[in-house]
């Protein structure tokens, strides 16, 4: 969409999510908070609780990303329109990233509509997609997705656009936490590309895809 270019406004990079996977050189610090802000780990994401599709309760900075490289998209189980395509863009990224997946990067959908995606909902989503270890889908109190929807840069200026489930981004944050270097890349981009992010921000990673 159009308005799409505005996502990361708040992020003060609104082309990053576009070119990040295209020039390699676009990852950078998080933005979200005003200039002199401490934006580093467990001062800018909430460590609030969310449950897996598996039922763990999950606390997102202290169980999610803490010292993790992590990639992290928007869904919801009844979207009809890219969200099938995304999850299998992700699915095709966990194969690409074999043993690493759940060892060295950990991968994570939030679900868009809390109040009906359960654990129980994720968890038959996940088997359909035939998701394997190192792959939460997750859930929580709307108010909670909300706040970190918008801290992970997930969100649009326009709040027409913004309240639209069916218009949500179809991006990818990635970040290392390690290093508090992040990027996206757009999930509807070949696996390869979504992967060649994350190794990116990864340092530990020889060759990047």
């Amino acid at each position: 969409m159009n308005t799409r270019r505005n996502l990361l406004v708040g992020l003060g990079a609104a082309a990053l999510g576009v070119v990040a996977w295209r020039t390699g050189s676009d990852t950078r610090r998080l933005e979200a908070q005003p200039a002199g802000a401490d934006t580093t780990g467990a001062s800018y994401f909430p460590n609030i609780t969310l449950y897996t599709h598996e039922g763990k309760p999950v606390k997102v900075y202290d169980d999610l990303i803490r010292g993790k490289v992590v990639a992290f998209n928007m869904m919801y189980t009844l979207c009809g329109g890219f969200c099938p395509t995304m999850t299998a863009n992700l699915r095709g990224v966990q194969k690409l990233l074999g043993e690493r997946a759940g060892r060295d990067v950990f991968m994570y959908s939030i679900s868009l509509q809390p109040e009906l995606d359960t654990p129980q909902i994720l968890k038959a989503y996940a088997e359909q997609h035939h998701v394997g270890p190192g792959w939460s889908f997750l859930t929580g109190a709307p108010a909670d997705i909300e706040l970190l929807r918008r801290r992970l840069g997930f969100y649009d200026v326009d709040p027409l656009v913004d309240g639209n489930k069916a218009s949500h981004t179809g991006m990818v944050r990635i970040g290392n936490d390690r290093n508090n270097r992040w990027t996206m890349a757009a999930a509807r981009s070949v696996p390869e590309q979504i992967f060649a992010a994350i190794n990116h921000v990864d340092n530990s990673v020889v060759h990047t895809a």
